[in-house]
């Protein structure tokens, strides 16, 4: 019998750069995680990724990690995603969505 972990989503909008990541944060830790659960991190409708915003998402994983949940990113936009490319971090993270 295979039971399926309970959700939580955290949909992202807008620039993730210095101006557009606290708010997101303090939502972030706002969340209802426990052990077992699924942190889901958003990313589709994310305009623009900057250093900051890669920061975000890594911090939302150690967040999720913390409270014994796992983590997945729901694919953002070719330029967002391209960041995580570059960056060496998307063979790091379970991403679903279309590509």
């Amino acid at each position: 019998m295979e039971f399926e972990r309970p959700q939580v989503t955290l949909r992202l909008s807008g620039e993730l750069d210095v101006g557009g990541t606290d708010d997101a944060y303090k939502r972030l830790l706002a969340l209802p995680l426990s052990r077992g659960a699924q942190l889901v991190l958003d990313l589709r409708d994310v305009t623009f990724l900057d250093s900051t915003g890669v920061r975000l998402i890594l911090r939302a994983r150690d967040h999720a990690h913390r409270h014994g949940a796992g983590f997945v990113l729901v694919r953002g936009p070719d330029s967002v995603m391209r960041v995580l490319t570059v960056t060496g971090l998307e063979a790091q993270f379970d991403i679903v969505g279309p590509r």
